[in-house]
C-alpha cells in the first residue's frame, strides 16, 4: 500500500514535491512507521522506480521476443505491435510516463544511476532488434526514432493533443487515441522505410 501510495504521489507532485510525511498521511500511518516499513523518502523513490521498471522490462521484453520468432513476412506487423503495446502499457499505467517525466523536468537530479540502469538496456534493446531484422532507410536515425516515440507517446498519455478550438484530447478519447496510434504507425513506417502501409487501428 505504501509503494501504491507513493507512486501515485511521486508521478503527481515528483519526487522533489512529495514529503515522507504527505505519503503517511495518505497511507493513514504515521511518519515513523513508513520509515520503519521502507526506509528513507529516497529509498522508497528507489523502490518505486525499480517496480515501475520491473512491469515496463515485463512488457517490452515480451513484445520484443515476439517480434523476434516472427515468420519473415509478419516482422513489420509484430513491430507495430510491439508501438501497440507500449502504448497500452503507458495508457494502462499513466503513472509511468509520469515518473520519467518528472526526471526529465530535473526532478529528483540527485538520485542519480536510474537512467543507465533502467531505460538505456530497454531501449538499445530496441534499437539493436530493429536494425538487426529490418533493412532500414539508411537516412533514418533509429536511436533517434525509438526516443522520439517514447517521448511522443509520454506526452499524448500525459497531456493529449490540442484541437483546433484549444480543447485537449488525451488517451481517454476514443477517437483522439486512434488517430494518436494510426500517426504513430505511420511515422514509424515512413521513417524505416518499411515496405507496404502501416497498419489502422482498429475502429
Amino acid at each position: 500500500m505504501i509503494l501504491q501510495v507513493a507512486t501515485k504521489l511521486f508521478a503527481g507532485l515528483g519526487y522533489d514535491g512529495t514529503s515522507t510525511r504527505q505519503i503517511a498521511e495518505a497511507v493513514g500511518l504515521n511518519v515513523a512507521t513508513v520509515s520503519y516499513h521502507v526506509g528513507s523518502k529516497r529509498e522508497l523513490y528507489l523502490a518505486v522506480m525499480d517496480r515501475a521498471n520491473e512491469a515496463h522490462r515485463v512488457v517490452l521484453e515480451a513484445a520484443v521476443k515476439e517480434l523476434v520468432v516472427a515468420p519473415p513476412a509478419d516482422k513489420a506487423a509484430a513491430l507495430h505491435h510491439l508501438i501497440d503495446r507500449y502504448i497500452d502499457f503507458c495508457v494502462e499505467n499513466p503513472e509511468h510516463p509520469a515518473l520519467w517525466t518528472h526526471r526529465w523536468l530535473s526532478d529528483a537530479s540527485d538520485v542519480t544511476g536510474l537512467e543507465p540502469a533502467y531505460v538505456q538496456p530497454l531501449a538499445q534493446l530496441v534499437i539493436d532488434t530493429i536494425t538487426s531484422m529490418f533493412d532500414v532507410d539508411p537516412d533514418a536515425d533509429v536511436p533517434y526514432m525509438v526516443n522520439t516515440l517514447v517521448w511522443c507517446i509520454h506526452s499524448f498519455v500525459l497531456s493529449g493533443v490540442l484541437d483546433k478550438s484549444g480543447a485537449r484530447h488525451g488517451p481517454d478519447d476514443p477517437r483522439a487515441q486512434r488517430r494518436f496510434r494510426a500517426h504513430m504507425h505511420h511515422m514509424l513506417h515512413r521513417t524505416l522505410g518499411l515496405p507496404g502501409s502501416p497498419p489502422r487501428p482498429a475502429e
